[in-house]
């Protein structure tokens, strides 16, 4: 009987202990936690290689002459780009329909364009400047200029821009007859990059 009094009395004592250390122990549930929210795929920075694409624009014609227009543009572009972290470089080549009267039965029919472009590689988005070797149709005849021009381009995608473009055209004696002629175009554009 002492035996079995003194189990009881371990039995008692040991099932106090927990009591005697801050009570039972209590399991602490783990908070709430959200799940991380899924990672959206940023628009490559990589602006090299080939593009392709459409332009709508506006044409202001000014001359030296009595040579003078507005109207609006539409035309075609394709280039390369190489992307040197910061930097990038290309070249483009561009043609631009255009339909503006410029006066005593003259109208310029088109512009085409040959640039080198250097910009800055600002992630999704490439701001740059060109110049351009140029040729301009008119009812007067075909001569040829330079250009000046800078632009911004937005990676909406992988493949696909856009951007805008602003350019400055100069004709010297414009196809002999002694008038310069000053365009300049400013295009929205949309591009698909391969």
């Amino acid at each position: 009987m002492k035996r079995s009094m003194a189990m009881a009395a371990a039995a008692v004592t040991l099932g106090a202990m927990p009591a005697l250390a801050g009570g039972p122990v209590q399991v602490a549930e783990e908070p709430m936690v959200a799940p991380a929210p899924v990672p959206v795929a940023a628009p490559s920075a990589d602006w090299s290689g080939l593009y392709v694409g459409g332009q709508l624009g506006y044409g202001d014609v000014g001359s030296t002459g009595a040579l003078a227009g507005d109207g609006e543009t539409a035309g075609l572009f394709a280039g390369y780009r190489a992307d040197f972290g910061q930097f990038v470089t290309g070249v483009e080549g561009n043609f631009d329909w255009a339909n503006i009267d410029l006066g005593g039965g003259t109208s310029l029919d088109s512009i085409s364009r040959l640039k080198l472009i250097g910009g800055y590689d600002m992630g999704p988005a490439l701001v740059y400047g060109t110049v351009a070797a140029v040729r301009a149709d008119t009812t007067l005849g075909a001569d040829n200029g330079y250009g000046l021009g800078v632009g911004v381009d937005y990676a909406v995608s992988d493949q696909m821009t856009l951007g805008a473009e602003l350019m400055e055209h100069r004709f010297d004696n414009f196809v002999g007859s002694g008038t310069d002629i000053d365009a300049t175009t400013l295009n929205a554009r949309v591009g698909f990059r391969f």
